[in-house]
């Protein structure tokens, strides 16, 4: 299984950016980088559960 790293690219920009707009988390920097690890972890597991779902 090749895991996709645009896809993981992707989804840390667009749940970083995301992030940076979420006033409770604290600065916009620890929003960014929240958003980003979300991101990863997002596009990281994808792959699998589409495989487990048989994608």
């Amino acid at each position: 299984m090749i895991i996709d790293s645009t896809a993981i690219v992707w989804y840390a920009a667009i749940c970083g950016a995301l992030a940076a707009f979420a006033p409770s988390l604290g600065g916009r920097g620890l929003r960014i980088t929240i958003g980003a690890v979300v991101g990863i972890l997002a596009a990281s597991i994808l792959p699998f559960v589409k495989n487990m779902m048989g994608y």
